[in-house]
């Protein structure tokens, strides 16, 4: 059994081809998606975070909507940015949109990745220190992070405050219990991996690793969970961590799905160059219902990850996305024994 949800990116443009053609259309499309979604019997809603871009960029507000809206399913990001945020800023929105939601949030950070400008978080306000680069800054952006949404008081009060404060040091509020637990970290290699098991966070990873070995994609991809549940073992901690991979699948169940998705039936990994290394990047899947079960029976990640998010196609509309997620949920989930 595998928790299923989507991940939008969240783009727009203005070409009349687009179903989503501005900022506007992108979020309000992406709260009718989530309802749709949950309306359809899947579990959660996602969604990809870039700034300086015709995407998605500031996640909270739309997770609060998203929150308000449905009642059941999760409701995530796959990834925050960590080198743009300011950590008790961001404390304080992930407490709001989770008490909102109910408790509903998983929420994937990272280092990040690159983005459509050079430096971008500088412009935020943001540099490494001296002696540390940009990657050394999200993960202690990440660390006070953390630290915060532990709920420990650390801030002095006020000895005249306005209102009265309740004993002891003050903690950032709304605080949410839980949430901490619900925090992942997006890895793209298998050293990131153990370094986020160790770190006690969630494990998300997608469609492209930022190494190759010559393996298959979804093997490379399944040796780093494995290495991710090897160190959370032997890092100690006291509960279940959870893992979740991403995937382009299209079931071709219509003349329009066999429009837009009947080339990616040839679609094969793919190694690149990403800063300056190797990268590899997953496939798409799109084939007729039995032929996608019998390949993506053999994908090894998926059958160790516990939650599968379906990157959708958002520019193609609401409705043309919801159908295909109940596509793999009706043709393809019940054949693989994921529902």
């Amino acid at each position: 059994m595998k928790k299923i949800g989507f991940l939008s990116f969240g783009h727009w443009t203005p070409s009349p081809q687009s179903q989503t053609r501005s900022a506007s259309d992108a979020l309000l499309q992406s709260i009718d998606l989530a309802v749709a979604a949950e309306e359809l019997g899947a579990d959660g809603a996602y969604f990809r975070v870039h700034h300086f871009a015709r995407q998605l960029a500031s996640p909270f507000p739309l997770l609060a909507a998203v929150g308000a809206r449905t009642g059941r399913i999760e409701i995530g990001t796959g990834v925050i940015d960590m080198r743009y945020e300011n950590p008790l800023y961001m404390a304080e929105d992930a407490g709001s949109a989770d008490l909102i939601a109910g408790g509903r949030l998983q929420l994937g950070i990272s280092r990040g990745s690159p983005e459509q400008v050079v430096d971008g978080f500088r412009y935020f306000g943001y540099a490494p220190a001296e002696g540390t680069d940009h990657a050394d800054m999200a993960r202690e952006h990440a660390r006070v992070f953390l630290e915060v949404l532990e709920g420990a008081g650390f801030a002095q009060p006020n000895p005249r405050p306005m209102f009265p404060n309740p004993p002891g040091l003050l903690r950032v509020e709304p605080h949410s219990p839980g949430l901490r637990d619900r925090i992942w970290w997006g890895a793209g290699s298998r050293a990131t991996a153990e370094w986020t098991a160790e770190q006690g966070l969630n494990l998300m990873s997608s469609t492209l690793l930022t190494e190759d070995t010559g393996v298959p994609f979804h093997q490379l991809q399944a040796e780093q969970i494995q290495r991710f549940r090897d160190a959370w073992r032997a890092a100690g901690h006291d509960r279940e961590p959870r893992v979740s991979v991403s995937r382009s699948i299209f079931p071709i169940v219509s003349d329009t799905d066999r429009m837009y998705f009947g080339h990616e039936s040839r679609s094969q990994d793919q190694v690149g160059h990403l800063e300056g290394g190797l990268a590899r990047f997953g496939k798409s899947y799109a084939d007729e219902p039995d032929r996608l079960v019998e390949a993506l029976a053999e994908d090894e990640a998926i059958a160790a990850a516990d939650t599968l998010l379906l990157t959708v196609p958002n520019q193609l509309g609401v409705d043309y996305n919801g159908h295909v997620i109940e596509s793999v949920l009706r043709h393809v989930a019940p054949e693989l024994g994921w529902r």
